[in-house]
């Protein structure tokens, strides 16, 4: 069955009090090519109350301390782009289904209705690209409603967007102003001397990804963590598990020769590592550093978990070292933000404790998290996510198999789950 979602005209919402202008600078993490993205995300909730208009009385309100957000990226140098604090506003859209959230699983994977339908758009002749954020709240005959957004990789990192998306969601619920004070502070990052942000991202050869969902329950990822306690009388974490669980089956899956360089990328919040230079909290910047792997295909697909999971702990245990000696302009390698082109990359990425499932607008934290920018079809990648309550463990979003080897990754991710059954 077909449902219909009408959308009403968008609008401009912008900060309820008068706010600073000028400009404003972005850091040398904002201004890598690699975040020149929106990074598109819906939120799900089972209930609320008009809930359109509370959120976009919200969002007026938040705009206040948030005032870059309603202002426009613009480019005066090739490579370095700002933001002009104009004040313009955020673009904001209601729109409405004839059906409930049942009716379309919750919007689980696969989509019921298509994606453009939950997600905003500015008007034809805006330039999207230049906005730092768009918001559109789909309400379901149910009572149920769900929050598609659309933010600036260039102004924000993962930890930062969901920061926002909460400020919005605590002044729904009655607070005064956020209880995170937000913080630009961008000139606080130092530019390494070696970085060329403004050099274009390599050329990549597109691939025909398609999407799957696992969802991992906790006892299967606690059986990888007993095992490796009892080989190495050491802890690991459950992203030590199901990165090395996931690199391991794709690799087996696609059969690459044995000699052939697979890379593994994943990135890692530095806050902590620029604490004499940030502030505790509120910094919503990009502020991560991506760490690669690189092994044999054939030691990757012929090694036990363990031996994966060590040269994952491994690489996590450098990145203190790596990042400050790539601060300093102390390193010879090539850029660390280029992620190799080509099938053998796979980069995956956590999304469990960046805050989106603690985003509450007043009738309870969401039933589900997603991003949606699957279209990308130039990195194999996986999302970390948390499962829909009630179900523990985790949910595993891949995008990292062309149709010919989804059949036998698949068959290696179920002879994970027998292998410790």
């Amino acid at each position: 069955m077909r449902f219909s979602v009408n959308k009403l005209v968008p609008e401009l919402v912008a900060a309820a009090e008068p706010t600073p202008s000028g400009r404003l600078p972005l850091s040398s993490m904002d201004r890598i090519a690699a975040v020149r993205v929106l990074a598109d995300t819906i939120l799900v909730f089972q209930q609320g109350l008009a809930p359109a208009k509370a959120i976009k009385a919200a969002l007026s309100r938040a705009l206040v301390p948030y005032y870059p957000v309603a202002g426009r990226i613009f480019e005066p140098r090739p490579g370095e782009p700002e933001v002009a604090c104009t004040g313009e506003g955020v673009w904001f859209v209601e729109a409405s289904v004839d059906c409930n959230l049942k009716d379309v699983n919750n919007l689980e994977r696969p989509l019921l209705l298509p994606k453009e339908e939950l997600i905003p758009f500015a008007p034809a002749e805006v330039k999207e690209e230049d906005l730092i954020m768009m918001m559109q709240v789909t309400e379901f005959t149910c009572g149920g409603f769900a929050v598609g957004t659309r933010l600036s990789h260039v102004v924000f990192d993962g930890l930062g967007a969901a920061q926002f998306l909460k400020a919005v969601a605590e002044i729904a619920r009655g607070h005064a102003r956020p209880v995170v004070h937000p913080v630009w502070c961008r000139d606080a990052i130092p530019s390494p001397p070696k970085l060329s942000p403004g050099l274009p991202l390599p050329s990549f050869e597109a691939f025909n990804l398609e999407n799957s969902v696992f969802d991992i329950p906790s006892d299967h990822i606690d059986a990888v963590k007993n095992q490796f306690w009892r080989e190495t009388g050491q802890t690991c974490s459950t992203f030590d598990v199901v990165t090395a669980t996931a690199w391991q089956c794709r690799t087996r899956a696609i059969c690459f020769d044995a000699h052939v360089d697979v890379h593994l990328g994943f990135a890692a919040n530095t806050r902590h590592l620029l604490r004499g230079l940030l502030p505790q909290e509120g910094y919503y910047g990009n502020c991560v550093y991506p760490m690669g792997i690189k092994a044999k295909a054939g030691t990757i697909a012929g090694s036990s978990p363990v031996a994966v999971i060590e040269l994952i702990r491994d690489a996590k245990e450098r990145i203190s070292t790596k990042f400050l000696d790539w601060m300093m302009g102390e390193t010879a390698e090539e850029d660390p933000y280029r992620v190799p082109p080509g099938y053998g990359t796979l980069v995956v990425s956590d999304w469990r404790l960046m805050g989106f499932s603690e985003v509450n607008y007043g009738w309870g934290e969401p039933i589900h998290v997603t991003p949606l920018n699957d279209d990308s079809n130039f990195v194999a990648s996986c999302i970390y996510l948390s499962p829909p309550k009630p179900k523990q463990g985790l949910r595993l979003m891949t995008r990292c198999c062309e149709k010919d080897h989804l059949p036998a990754f698949h068959e290696e991710m179920m002879k994970f789950y027998l292998e410790l059954q």
